[in-house]
């Protein structure tokens, strides 16, 4: 445990920094949507890897709630991306 959960903070860590540059970059809307959903999804397993190092569960509410928002998120930008494309 006392490797795994620095390990898993770097990795994610840098995940994140690959996300956030795709979100910077993204070259249309979707890639940008996609981002940062996962940019979302990220800091969600960033907290749940806090949570497992500390034991302070009270975090656990924030990352749900997070999730939530991450992915309602994502779906309100499909339904416009999708709208926008009929017209």
């Amino acid at each position: 445990m006392a490797v795994v959960v620095p390990l898993a903070q770097v990795l994610l860590s840098a995940a994140l920094v690959l996300a956030f540059s795709r979100l910077v970059r993204g070259p249309h809307l979707a890639d940008r949507v996609v981002a940062l959903d996962l940019t979302a999804l990220i800091v969600v397993g960033l907290i749940a890897v806090y949570v497992i190092q500390t034991g302070e569960a009270a975090l656990l509410d924030a990352a749900i709630v997070l999730a939530l928002i991450g992915f309602l998120s994502t779906v309100a930008f499909a339904r416009y991306l999708e709208r926008r494309t009929r017209r």
